[in-house]
């Protein structure tokens, strides 16, 4: 890749039991989706910086059962809800309805109320229904008849979407957007992994048998340890020429957020924690910078590229400083 550089002397932190923690949680969730180990190895890493996964494709490819297979597989309380024109704010973050014997109003909690909410097919609700989340994904709590309630921790918003030329769907507002850390594609398996799937069991099925390889204690002290993993000022000064370069006008209309650029920066530790390492080299932000940042951006026009190939043309011109 681009830019890599070799740093030496560094010490690890990682205990042996997190790592193999690690290793065995996306070793289960690839026997479930077959054939996409990076595709999964980007999950866990927005997982372990505490980030919103947003999952692009078409139908039928496997991206409700990745959801459901990382919130079992991490311990994690699960909710989900499909999401259709016709849903409501309240359908996903709950009602207060009168009881009568209690001559109250009592709080019914919606599906929000989860350690993972999985958002099926996001794009097609209304963007009434998706704003809804903007305050759970961003605050983690929700403000209900005035009344604001915390949601559990950790907590993840973990979405699906059709691609937008599709029937019935409507674009994700900038704001929602902003708020996922990842944006993911699965694509196609390859003949071997889609041989793998018709000779097997149904892959629902088998997530029944899965066994959460963390708890979500676990899980909570494996992102302290992200936030443990350090960034020297030279890889800060790269991040930041990347960041410019965004702003430029020559690759894209608008340019990345201060935020935006705090999350490729999370991305970039977890991703060097699963690689053992507690510091973070060029070569992190390059292998998570176009699934964090390309749903942010749009190309200018005349690009003839798709927003991820023009990062990652951009990122080649960036040299490293």
């Amino acid at each position: 890749m681009r830019g890599s550089v070799e740093v030496s002397g560094i010490v690890l932190h990682m205990s042996p039991a997190l790592a193999s923690q690690l290793t065995r949680l996306i070793d289960q969730i690839s026997t479930i989706i077959v054939g996409k180990r990076p595709q999964i190895r980007d999950c866990v890493a927005c997982l372990l910086a505490g980030g919103h996964l947003l999952i692009e494709d078409v139908p039928g490819v496997g991206k409700t059962t990745l959801a459901h297979a990382l919130a079992v597989s991490l311990g994690l309380r699960f909710s989900r809800s499909q999401f259709t024109a016709d849903l409501m704010p309240s359908d996903l973050i709950g009602v207060s309805v009168y009881e009568r014997s209690k001559e109250t109003f009592v709080f019914h909690p919606g599906p929000v109320f989860a350690q993972v909410l999985l958002a099926d097919e996001i794009n097609r609700a209304g963007p009434k229904t998706q704003s809804a989340l903007l305050e759970a994904m961003e605050e983690h709590q929700v403000t209900v008849e005035g009344e604001t309630r915390p949601l559990p921790r950790p907590f993840f918003v973990i979405a699906t979407q059709n691609p937008t030329d599709q029937l019935g769907t409507y674009p994700l507002p900038e704001s929602q957007l902003d708020r996922f850390l990842m944006c993911l594609t699965l694509g196609y398996p390859d003949k071997a992994s889609e041989r793998a799937l018709l000779a097997g069991i149904d892959r629902r099925d088998a997530i029944g048998a899965l066994k959460a390889v963390m708890s979500p204690e676990e899980l909570i002290a494996a992102q302290q340890e992200v936030l443990k993993v350090t960034a020297s000022d030279a890889l800060l000064d790269y991040l930041q020429a990347l960041i410019a370069a965004t702003r430029s006008g020559a690759w894209f209309v608008d340019g990345l957020s201060p935020r935006a650029g705090i999350a490729v920066l999370r991305a970039a530790k977890a991703h060097a924690l699963l690689d053992q390492r507690d510091y973070v080299a060029p070569d992190d932000v390059q292998a998570i910078l176009a699934q964090t940042v390309a749903h942010r951006l749009v190309p200018v026009a005349g690009a003839g590229r798709g927003a991820r190939e023009q990062v990652r043309a951009m990122v080649e011109s960036v040299a490293l400083v």
